[in-house]
């Protein structure tokens, strides 16, 4: 800048002796603040274009690890691993089998102990035992099956059975891996641990011990809402995951949508709020002759037929009363005279073909 200012201070007493100074002075002052700003740009757009790079290489990174779930997987036994060595053909082209002990035979190595070993500290280990072999061994290690991470999901789901985890998976996740929840699944998820493995935890409750087992019991409602977060508990090899139904409530006879409903978190469920899953009675439905078929405690005995009056009850005139679990709101057509002695087997007929709706 100091030179620049002496070139100009030159050219004002030189060639042009009539303009004024500060006017060259400024001039000049301007082309060299071009020259600057040109070089700036080119050295931001430099900086911007490295820093690019590196964040694009780590978002790379970063997605491969993600996309990879076998990085953080811990093998076991009945596991099945794929095992290359560059410049090393002892190795076979097959996939090798982790035995019951854990082990894994390797040519050169002997027996391996894989079991409790992540790919990448096994490849570590590996990569120092045969260093004493070749230098620098190439290592690719790859899981082919995994067979030593068993979760039982029985119960309301739509594919119960023996599921693979294939890294750390929690509750939630373990029962979309089943195929999601049937329209019958109830409100409760009971998780069941061997005793001596990591203790269950609950946000709410306790945890119940018996046999050398313990058993936590879980609200659906509560998980899928994000209530109890800590209660989307991480689901270790060897748990049982169990969905057991809901109970129902039943509206059969003249309504728009007969059904079995599901009482979900509550023990019972109003008439008129049945009554309206049900898209409400029909246009010739006799709501003053409804009946509510209440099963006899224990199943054996004669059911008991509750009478009510569904238009007293919708007018404020009569209580709403209370649906329990297996019991029938049966709604007759006006154009039966009376209800027959059979209406609650007639129903009950009805309610074994009729479809489940869940709340």
């Amino acid at each position: 800048m100091q030179k620049s200012s002496r070139r100009c201070r030159q050219q004002a007493t030189q060639t042009h002796p009539k303009t004024s100074f500060p006017r060259l002075l400024t001039k000049c002052f301007s082309v060299d603040q071009t020259y600057m700003t040109k070089h700036l740009s080119a050295f931001s757009l430099l900086l911007c274009f490295t820093f690019s790079l590196t964040w694009v290489s780590f978002a790379q990174s970063s997605l491969q690890h993600r996309d990879n779930p076998s990085a953080a997987y811990i093998l076991g036994p009945g596991d099945q691993i794929l095992i290359q060595v560059t410049d090393l053909d002892d190795f076979p082209n097959r996939p090798l089998q982790i035995d019951p002990d854990g082990d894994v035979d390797l040519p050169l190595v002997g027996p391996f102990h894989a079991s409790g070993l992540t790919l990448a500290q096994m490849k570590v280990d590996l990569a120092a035992r045969l260093s004493k072999y070749i230098s620098s061994p190439r290592i690719v290690l790859n899981l082919i099956q995994n067979q030593s991470t068993p979760v039982s999901v029985v119960g309301s789901v739509n594919t119960p059975g023996v599921h693979q985890l294939d890294g750390p998976k929690r509750l939630l996740e373990v029962i979309s891996l089943s195929g999601g929840l049937r329209p019958d699944a109830g409100n409760e998820v009971i998780v069941t641990r061997q005793a001596g493995r990591t203790p269950l935890t609950m946000a709410t409750g306790h945890v119940e011990l018996s046999g050398g087992y313990s058993t936590g019991r879980y609200s659906l409602d509560d998980l899928i809402n994000a209530r109890n977060p800590a209660d989307n508990i991480l689901v270790e090899p060897g748990d049982v995951v169990s969905i057991p139904k809901a109970e129902l409530i039943y509206v059969v006879g003249d309504v728009r949508k007969a059904g079995g409903f599901t009482l979900s978190s509550h023990p019972s469920l109003p008439l008129l709020q049945a009554l309206s899953l049900a898209e409400g009675m029909g246009p010739h439905a006799a709501g003053k002759r409804a009946r509510i078929l209440r099963p006899a405690p224990g199943g054996d005995g004669t059911p008991k037929e509750i009478v009510v009056d569904v238009d007293k009850i919708m007018a404020g005139k009569a209580p709403n009363p209370q649906l329990f679990a297996n019991d029938v709101l049966f709604i007759p057509n006006s154009a039966v005279k009376a209800v027959s002695e059979r209406a609650f087997e007639t129903a009950l007929g009805v309610v074994a073909g009729v479809a489940i709706y869940r709340q």
